[in-house]
């Protein structure tokens, strides 16, 4: 009797096992089809009734056969099916062959992916190294070094406050090269496209562009062309790995010089000032215009 109670036991706990494996496996099943496939996700609900049917058959066939082979213990079927759930659940959770695998697997790729991190990490350290050592270089050549700007996302128009050599502000110039460009759309318009698409940009969206320019922590070659025009003053670009860019050639005035780093920047391009070698100041712009 007591044989026969421990393999009902048994029996009961190991139905109990798979009706909760089966429930997992539909939902993940559930999961992997989108809520918007409706025909997909009819399906999945046929699939997951079938199993569920052809699992509950089975327990009663097995339950069937239990009671022919113990016919003296058909009484064990007033044991209460909560008791051996019970007993289960109070079982330590063992860990299966296969969950050992994918546990193992999972540690693996984490490792995998944090060496590639850390790789990357260092490929990009000694890029930016090696930009600011022949940046050095090329600034040494001309008496000159960079004067660090913070990366605030407003770096451009700091490097050109910093160079201007007299008060202004960042708003000021960002609200003038703004107006600028509003004022002269057809010298801007064809350099503009959407980042996304890589079409060109429309009027309309172009005007978006330029007041955005106001209040967005951004800047590049459009917005220093158009500040050149408003200072009169051409601007020189200096760059590691291409010949210095100069906008504004055709004014004659002493030019601002900005230094453009790529890989200075976790969070991506950079500008930087200059200063001389030995003590003195950068000059060259009218402040009435201002």
């Amino acid at each position: 009797m007591e044989d026969s109670q421990r393999e009902y036991q048994r029996m009961v706990r190991r139905h109990h096992r798979e009706k909760k494996e089966l429930q997992a496996r539909i939902q993940a099943m559930k999961n992997s089809v989108p809520k918007s496939d409706k025909k997909k996700r009819k399906q999945l609900l046929q699939d997951a009734a079938r199993l569920e049917a052809e699992l509950a058959q089975k327990h009663k066939q097995e339950l069937e056969k239990f009671q022919e082979n113990f016919p003296s213990s058909s009484n064990l079927a007033s044991i209460p099916e909560d008791m051996a759930k019970m007993n289960l659940e109070n079982e330590p959770p063992q860990t299966t062959k296969a969950q050992k695998r994918r546990e193992r697997r999972a540690a693996q790729e984490r490792e995998r992916q944090e060496r590639i991190m850390e790789a990357e990490v260092e490929h990009r350290s000694s890029i930016s190294r090696n930009e600011e050592e022949k940046l050095t270089m090329i600034l040494r050549a001309r008496n000159l070094e960079m004067k660090d700007i913070p990366a605030d996302g407003h770096c451009m128009f700091r490097a050109i406050q910093d160079q201007l050599g007299f008060s202004t502000t960042v708003e000021n110039l960002r609200f003038r090269a703004a107006d600028y460009m509003q004022k002269h759309v057809e010298d801007f318009l064809p350099f503009l496209c959407n980042p996304e698409t890589g079409d060109a940009c429309g009027h309309d969206d172009f005007l978006s562009y330029c007041r955005s320019i106001m209040c967005t922590a951004w800047g590049g070659q459009l917005e220093l062309r158009a500040l050149s025009h408003v200072l009169q003053t051409p601007i020189e670009v200096i760059q590691a790995n291409s010949p210095v860019v100069v906008i504004g050639e055709e004014y004659k005035k002493k030019p601002l010089i900005l230094v453009y780093l790529r890989y200075a920047c976790s969070l991506g391009e950079h500008y930087n000032s200059v200063k001389p070698l030995e003590a003195g100041a950068v000059g060259g712009v009218d402040p009435r215009l201002f």
